[in-house]
C-alpha cells in the first residue's frame, strides 16, 4: 500500500502554502505545487546528478558548485546570467533543488530576480527539509559571516520527497538529525524522548513511513513557531537555539564542520551556559550529548579551534542586537528563551569546558 503524503499547510502574511512530506513527489512536482508556466531549476553538482532527471521537463537547469562556500553572491549572479540568456521571465517559477545551500540561493534568486518570482522548495536532505526549507528566509554569505545579506522569500510551495534521502551521506543524515533534536528541544518534548529513548532510530536507509513520521514531526515545530513570528521579530529567534555558538565554531573552522555539526556543538554550549547562569538543570547536558552521540554527531569542539577566535567570530553574526550577542537558552526540554546580555567571560568559560582535550578530529 502506497503512502500518503503528509501535507503541512503554512500560513504567513501574503498566503498560505502547503509542505508535502512523502515519498516519491518529484514526478510529480508540477501537479502537486501546481505550477503553470515554465520550471528555473536550480540544483548543485552533487543533487543534480542523481535527481534533476525525476522532475520531467524544464525549462532552464542551473548547476551551481556544491558546498556551503559556493552560496555568494558571485554565484547568484552567475544564476542571473543564465536565466537571462534563456529567457525567463516572470512567469516562471523557481525551483530549488537540493540541500539547505541550494534553497538559499534559488531562494534569494526568487526573491530579487526581475523583482520576484514564484518559488518551489524541494529539500533533498534532511537538514533543508527540516530546517531551512520552512520559514521563507533565504540568503547568501559574506565573508565576514553567515547570512549576510538576504530576504524573505515565501514559497509557493515545499515538496520534500523523502526518497532523496536514501542517496544522502550518512554523515549528512547525522548533520540534519541535530535540527531535528532543536526542534525537540524548543518545543516538542515527546519528539525528543523518543530520540532519548532510543524508540526512535534512524539512518539515511529506514524505512520510508518512519522517515515521513520523523520529517513530518519535526517540520511542524518550525511551522507552528514561524507562522506566530513570520519575520523573526519574537519567538522565533528560539529556532536559533545552538547557533549563535554553532555558526561561529563553522566559520573559524572555515566551514570543515558542516552545519548541523555545529549546530550539535552550540546545543551542547547552550546547555552549559544554561546551567552555568542557573537557569536550567545540569543534567540536561548530558542528555542532550547523549541524544547527539547516539545519532553519530559531535558533542565536543575540536581543540584546534580556540574560544577566543569562535567568541569574536560571534559578533559577525546577524542575530546580534545593538552590538550584543543574543543567546538562546534551555530551562528544560520545550523550555525555551532568549537573553541578551551574556558577560563574555561566562560565554569563554562555556566554550572552554566544551572543548576537546584531545587535538583529534570531532568527537
Amino acid at each position: 500500500m502506497t503512502l500518503e503524503p503528509t501535507r503541512l499547510p503554512v500560513s504567513h502574511p501574503a498566503g498560505q502554502y502547503d509542505v508535502l512530506v512523502g515519498a516519491d513527489l518529484l514526478p510529480n512536482l508540477a501537479e502537486l505545487a501546481h505550477l503553470r508556466g515554465p520550471i528555473a531549476l536550480i540544483t548543485d553538482s552533487h543533487v543534480g546528478p542523481l535527481h534533476a532527471h525525476r522532475l520531467g521537463e524544464v525549462a532552464c537547469t542551473v548547476t551551481i558548485p556544491a558546498g556551503e562556500q559556493n552560496k555568494t553572491l558571485a554565484t547568484v549572479q552567475t544564476i542571473y546570467d543564465q536565466l537571462l540568456a534563456a529567457g525567463i521571465d516572470r512567469q516562471a517559477t523557481v525551483v530549488a533543488l537540493g540541500g539547505g545551500v541550494v534553497g538559499d540561493v534559488a531562494g534569494f534568486v526568487a526573491a530579487t530576480y526581475l523583482r520576484g518570482v514564484d518559488f518551489v522548495q524541494c529539500p533533498t536532505s534532511l537538514l533543508a527539509m527540516v530546517d531551512a526549507s520552512v520559514g521563507g528566509k533565504t540568503g547568501v554569505d559574506l565573508p565576514q559571516g553567515k547570512n549576510l545579506v538576504g530576504a524573505f522569500k515565501q514559497p509557493t510551495a515545499v515538496l520534500a520527497d523523502i526518497t532523496t534521502l536514501h542517496t544522502l551521506p550518512p554523515e549528512e543524515f547525522a548533520a540534519g538529525m541535530a535540527e531535528v533534536v532543536k526542534h525537540g528541544l524548543i518545543n516538542n518534548p515527546e519528539l525528543f524522548g523518543r530520540l532519548e529513548s532510543g524508540e526512535w532510530r534512524f539512518s539515511n536507509q529506514s524505512p520510508i513511513a518512519n522517515l515521513q513520521s520523523l520529517v513530518a514531526a519535526a517540520i511542524a515545530v518550525k511551522r507552528d513557531v514561524v507562522q506566530e513570528d513570520p519575520f523573526e521579530q519574537g519567538r522565533r529567534a528560539t529556532l536559533n537555539l545552538g547557533h549563535t555558538f554553532g555558526h561561529a565554531i563553522e566559520q573559524v573552522s572555515g566551514y570543515r564542520i558542516r552545519h548541523g555539526e555545529g549546530v550539535a556543538l552550540g546545543l551542547v554550549a547552550a546547555a552549559h551556559l544554561s546551567a552555568r547562569l542557573e537557569y536550567g538543570d545540569p543534567a540536561l547536558q548530558g542528555r542532550i550529548e547523549a541524544v547527539l552521540r547516539a545519532q553519530g554527531l559531535p558533542t565536543r569542539i575540536p581543540a584546534a579551534y580556540k574560544p577566543a577566535p569562535i567568541y569574536a567570530a560571534m559578533f559577525t553574526d546577524k542575530k546580534k542586537a545593538a552590538g550584543r550577542l543574543r543567546f538562546i537558552l534551555l530551562r528544560d526540554v520545550g523550555d525555551v528563551f532568549i537573553v541578551g546580555d551574556v558577560a563574555e567571560k561566562d560565554v569563554l568559560a562555556t566554550l572552554t569546558a566544551v572543548q576537546s582535550q584531545e587535538n583529534s578530529s570531532l568527537q
